[in-house]
């Protein structure tokens, strides 16, 4: 009987003991389940949140409490801001801090250095809020750099067309106060008034020039493009700087193959033309050539200006085509050169779909040559006497 007795003892004992752990492991299992659950909602996004970040033009990032990013945009990343769950620019992430701790939105600005050696840094402008009840916060980061250096490139154009402005008014007001004070020397009249008319041609030149670029560089399309004549432009550009080359004894000559046509404006394209050749005479010697040819290559024409001038120094070549960049400055003044002719020429063949170059050697001349689309797609001469396929086909 005691054997009896001692056995259902035992095995209460080991009920009781299976019931324990079972209920320890219960209650450290809900534990578990919990825990989850409440770190969950801690990294959740509120609702509506993930798709509005998904459209957003700026690079997003989501901070949890713990400065861990949550999510962050592909251009965050693209940009360096964030690698793997970490935010990378300790700027913003003192600013998110703060944000965290008072709940306030923040503005600022920084920047970021290039990936590479040699690289442009990315300025951002930056927006950091709350977002949420678990400490979470919002960085958004928008990439200024373009916006900047159009800022800084208007900024540099008031200025140089103001400087290039109050150089021919200035000299306009000196002369014309000299002229009064001379009304009694007729020699002196004639004088002055001849350096009168140069400067108000310069004045004019320079307005004009300054027409045609802000026309052309605005981007937007050209009117009514249409088949032209490479020939005709070509001879109507030379006829234009006949009277400037014959002055120092300098011969123009069209060269090259004949009937190429290219895609676009004629007035544009005699425009950028012109530049090219005034540029070529004004920087030659008396007594030299300027030569003016065109040639197919493949979809496109070259169309080339070469000149037996001064050259153009290397470190300058890449420069050329900007506005009022010159070489030399004293000697680009005295042949009357407004600093826009290049940066003309440039946004001619940027509005065509094509490209202007440059070859150039101090003390053996300079070639620049305009690249256009071939009318029709592909660069071939027409015979003035037929027509070509595309005018068949219409």
């Amino acid at each position: 009987m005691s054997e009896l007795l001692a056995s259902l003892a035992a095995l209460a004992g080991f009920v009781v003991g299976a019931l324990a752990v079972l209920a320890v492991r219960n209650h450290s299992e809900g534990r578990r389940d919990a825990r989850p659950t409440e770190e969950a909602e801690v990294n959740t996004l509120p609702p509506g949140v993930a798709s509005v970040l998904a459209v957003l033009p700026s690079s997003a990032v989501v901070l949890d409490r713990n400065d861990r990013v949550l999510r962050a945009s592909s251009a965050a990343r693209a940009f360096g801001l964030v690698k793997g769950d970490h935010l990378m620019a300790a700027e913003l992430l003192a600013l998110a801090r703060q944000v965290r701790r008072d709940g306030e939105i923040r503005e600022s600005e920084f920047e970021v250095a290039g990936h590479k050696f040699g690289q442009e840094a990315t300025s951002f402008g930056v927006r950091v809020a709350p977002l949420g009840s678990h400490g979470q916060v919002l960085v958004l980061a928008e990439d200024q750099t373009e916006r900047r250096r159009v800022e800084a490139v208007r900024r540099d154009f008031v200025a140089n067309v103001s400087h290039e402005l109050k150089t021919p008014v200035g000299a306009l007001s000196l002369l014309a106060e000299t002229i009064q004070d001379a009304a009694d020397d007729p020699e002196a009249v004639t004088r002055f008034a001849g350096r009168m008319q140069h400067e108000a041609a310069r004045l004019t030149y320079l307005v004009q020039d300054l027409i045609t670029l802000s026309r052309i560089q605005g981007g937007e399309p050209i009117p009514t493009p249409g088949p032209v004549p490479v020939d005709e432009i070509v001879h109507e550009a030379i006829d234009r700087c006949n009277t400037r080359a014959a002055a120092k004894d300098i011969t123009l000559v069209a060269g090259g193959t004949e009937g190429l046509r290219v895609w676009g404006d004629d007035d544009l394209l005699v425009t950028a033309l012109r530049n090219l050749i005034d540029n070529a005479v004004a920087y030659s010697p008396e007594h030299t050539r300027v030569v003016v040819s065109a040639r197919p290559a493949g979809d496109s024409v070259e169309i080339s200006v070469s000149d037996q001038g001064i050259g153009i120094p290397e470190s300058a070549q890449e420069r050329i085509f900007e506005r009022f960049f010159r070489v030399d400055a004293a000697r680009s003044r005295a042949t009357g050169g407004t600093g826009l002719g290049l940066a003309i020429v440039k946004h001619v063949s940027v509005a065509h779909g094509g490209e202007v170059t440059v070859w150039s050697k101090e003390g053996s001349g300079s070639t620049f040559t305009l690249k256009l689309p071939a009318f029709g797609g592909t660069a071939y001469a027409v015979p003035s006497t037929s027509t070509t396929p595309m005018e068949a086909a219409q």
